[in-house]
């Protein structure tokens, strides 16, 4: 099983999910504070973070921000803010997941499973495979690492299954619940509008690199596939 730190100031909340996380065997840290979890993260690291927006030290956006400077490790947002900036933020600087408040323990516990599987699907292979050129990009696999332009992109779990999944079969058309299954959410769970916030922040980091690139076409009321673009 995995180490989970839960960053989170409200202690009925937290006892919830430690009792939770615990009970599927998970190794579980409690931490108040954010400034506390970045030290944590640094001296042990953990394997996946359950990360609250409203701390009282610093706001769970702002942490994640310094978190990234350091560490990919996964993170899963807790939040009582439901509006779509608030998650198309999270999701930009490099949020897993994100689950508003009230929420089933038992759901934040299968969504760590998920990110967990998602994680361990991602670790280098034991013997490294030769990279796969799609167009512009650069898939390697063994590594989990994709390349545009020759800049190697800094993805999320969720920004990485969705764009090797894109890339795989160019021109083909992904519907958000096929995608949905590609990033390991079952497509029943009602969270098929999250996959339009995982295509805007990655949008945007491929704009970063080529502003003038599309490679990532919509079709409205169908979904999204990858039009391979020239150099």
């Amino acid at each position: 099983m995995a180490k989970v730190l839960v960053v989170e100031d409200e202690a009925a909340i937290a006892d919830t999910l430690l009792f939770s996380l615990r009970s599927e065997g998970h190794e579980v840290q409690w931490l108040q504070l954010a400034q506390a979890a970045l030290q944590a993260q640094q001296e042990s690291p953990a394997d996946v973070w359950l990360l609250d927006v409203g701390l009282p030290d610093i706001d769970g956006f702002e942490a994640c921000r310094r978190l990234r400077q350091f560490s990919q490790v996964p993170v899963l947002f807790l939040t009582a803010r439901d509006s779509e900036i608030d998650r198309v933020v999270g999701f930009e600087i490099g949020a897993d997941d994100y689950v508003t408040k009230p929420f089933s323990p038992r759901e934040v516990a299968a969504r760590v499973r998920a990110i967990l599987k998602r994680t361990q699907v991602q670790e280098p292979l034991a013997e490294p495979t030769s990279a796969q050129s799609c167009g512009v990009f650069v898939v390697d696999q063994a590594r989990a690492q994709i390349r545009y332009r020759e800049q190697t992109l800094v993805l999320t779990s969720h920004e990485w299954h969705l764009l090797h999944t894109l890339l795989a079969q160019p021109e083909r058309v992904f519907s958000r619940e096929q995608l949905l299954d590609a990033i390991g959410t079952p497509s029943h769970a009602g969270y098929e509008r999250n996959i339009d916030s995982h295509i805007k922040t990655l949008r945007g980091k491929l704009r970063a690199v080529y502003a003038e690139g599309e490679p990532i076409q919509t079709h409205r009321g169908l979904g999204y596939s990858y039009q391979p673009e020239r150099a």
